[in-house]
């Protein structure tokens, strides 16, 4: 009774989180910020409208109290279920889409009348599941959160609360002559890929500025969003690495995360390692038969001509990305932008050639994607935040004394002046 009484009296802070966590991105000079404003009007995510349906839902849940009245074998099965039950909706998706691509179809919406009847039955199945999974995933991540030390008066604060949803699109800027995330705006769901590309060439041509459009995995306002995704191990990461974010909010690193680039990626690096571990940690309680049968993974954008040759030498993405990066960085430093962007896409070329897909390598991509730098090499070249997060996160005695230290941090010479020499 006193955790659900807590379950509910955290929703009366609801509000004020919300209003904090919606910063983040670094705020541009006044009319630049107005002149990109023009590029995105009436294609910005409304957050506003998706935390409220998100809230209600995760209220209804926490006044049932579920998952409390579901057994343990039981909450495990609704778990299988219910990514199996994604697996189906992504691969109808998939299928649905193939008919309305083919040009050898007529009439797609003939010949796809008994597939989109299927969808819907299983939007219905999954809509009435989800919140169920949702709950058991949250209390096992918090559970997981608790045993790290990870808490306030001996409860995560706040609720790893999490809801998984379609996405919406993030919009990366970056300047030309440097690597630097300088905005990340939030663009409605399923923004076409056409238009996605006119609106980067757009802003390149006539802000001289480098833009992107990516997809992502996690949002960290409050519920938490996260993509649907059939791979549990990635979605328990993901639900841990949002939660750092929000608990992070509350303290100096967090609370400054726009404030430099070394700090964001201080921030989500610090999330990742959060993330990769309590994910860790309830595999090995809650599903062990997973780290019992895995099996080495197989990239699936890896399998090229020349990859499956025995004679090739296996191609390393994140070796060759890392190299891109550190090439890039010294053109840009000489001043050679044109040199740097037309050296990006023969990369981009060369990494398609090795099965990677890659629509588009510029600045931007790099200033995005490098930030996450839980792991060496890979987009983030050559940059000393990573390592030097890495490197605390060795000399802590545990995952908590880790985080209890880094949250003071407020700039990357402090983060410096922590980890030993």
């Amino acid at each position: 009774m006193a955790d659900r009484i807590y379950r509910i009296f955290s929703w009366l802070i609801i509000g004020i989180f919300f209003a904090l966590i919606l910063g983040g991105s670094v705020v541009l000079p006044e009319v630049e910020a107005d002149r990109l404003s023009d590029y995105t009007r009436g294609i910005e995510f409304n957050f506003t409208a998706w935390a409220a349906d998100a809230s209600w839902i995760k209220l209804k849940q926490a006044a049932l109290g579920s998952p409390y009245y579901i057994n343990p074998s039981r909450r495990k099965e609704i778990i299988f279920d219910y990514f199996h039950q994604m697996e189906e909706v992504l691969f109808a998706e998939w299928e649905l889409e193939q008919i309305y691509i083919n040009p050898e179809i007529e009439d797609p919406e003939i010949a796809s009348a008994e597939l989109r009847q299927r969808l819907d039955a299983l939007y219905t199945e999954q809509s009435q599941l989800a919140p169920f999974a949702e709950s058991v995933l949250e209390e096992q991540v918090s559970a997981a959160l608790a045993e790290a030390g990870l808490t306030t008066g001996g409860q995560p604060l706040p609720r790893p609360l999490y809801h998984i949803t379609p996405l919406p699109v993030a919009l990366i800027i970056s300047p030309r002559n440097a690597i630097r995330q300088d905005e990340n705006i939030m663009l409605v769901v399923d923004f076409p890929m056409d238009e996605r590309d006119a609106l980067e060439e757009k802003i390149f041509n006539e802000l001289d500025l480098s833009a992107l459009v990516v997809p992502v995995g996690g949002i960290g306002i409050y519920p938490t969003m996260g993509m649907r995704s059939t791979n549990l191990p990635w979605t328990l990461n993901t639900i841990a690495h949002e939660w750092t974010h929000n608990y992070l909010e509350w303290h100096p690193l967090g609370s400054n995360y726009g404030t430099s680039p070394e700090l964001r990626t201080i921030n989500e690096t610090v999330a990742s390692i959060v993330g990769g571990e309590i994910s860790q940690m309830v595999l090995e309680k809650e599903y062990p038969e997973l780290l019992a049968a895995e099996r080495p993974r197989v990239d699936l954008l890896s399998l090229s001509p020349q990859n499956l040759n025995p004679d090739s030498p296996p191609f390393d993405f994140r070796t060759e990305m890392h190299k891109t990066r550190l090439r890039v960085d010294e053109l840009l430093a000489e001043g050679k932008i044109e040199e740097a962007e037309a050296y990006m896409e023969e990369r981009r070329q060369f990494m398609w050639e090795n099965g990677y897909a890659i629509r588009k390598l510029n600045q931007a991509y790099f200033a995005f994607y490098g930030a996450y730098a839980d792991v060496p090499g890979g987009a983030a070249g050559e940059d000393p935040v990573g390592p030097a997060v890495r490197k605390l996160r060795e000399q802590s005695d545990s995952l908590a004394d880790f985080v209890h230290t880094i949250m003071k941090v407020d700039s990357f010479d402090e983060l410096l002046s922590l980890v030993e020499e």
